[in-house]
């Protein structure tokens, strides 16, 4: 498995909005909009892949000078459970702390709390709806 960073505009970027679109929003009734995709021009996208496909994906968002927040994190379902949520973001910390953030936060599922517990990452504050769905704030400090 590779794991890098990944270009805007590119084929494995347009496999990264097919799986984003996949895992994350057809399942809510939703597709990724205009508006969505031209924001990821600022962000750092990250993409796991076997042979030129894309096997999960994350994307860090800066937030200020010290820390960035982990968006869009997905694995192909069936791919689920093998380590490549893992690795994606043992990654997505290396270059964060690479380039100086102290920290990452993300709006995490409820449903996924465990593994990014599993991870390091700390549960701070109340449950919140997004799209519909219960999310918590986490955080982990990475200096």
């Amino acid at each position: 498995m590779a794991l890098k960073i990944i270009d805007y505009g590119t084929i494995e970027y347009q496999q990264m909005i097919e799986l984003r679109n996949e895992i994350l929003r057809k399942p809510l009734g939703m597709l990724l909009e205009g508006n969505d995709i031209a924001a990821d021009q600022e962000n750092i996208l990250i993409g796991a892949f076997e042979d030129e496909k894309m096997l999960g994906c994350c994307m860090l968002v800066r937030e200020g000078a010290r820390g960035v927040l982990l968006r869009q994190m997905a694995v192909r379902n069936q791919l689920q459970g093998k380590g490549i949520g893992r690795a994606l973001m043992e990654f997505a910390e290396t270059i964060a702390r690479d380039i100086g953030y102290r920290e990452i936060s993300m709006h995490a599922r409820t449903s996924a709390t465990g593994f990014y517990e599993k991870m390091g990452y700390v549960t701070t504050g109340d449950e919140f709806l997004k799209l519909s769905i219960s999310h918590v704030l986490m955080v982990k400090r990475i200096s």
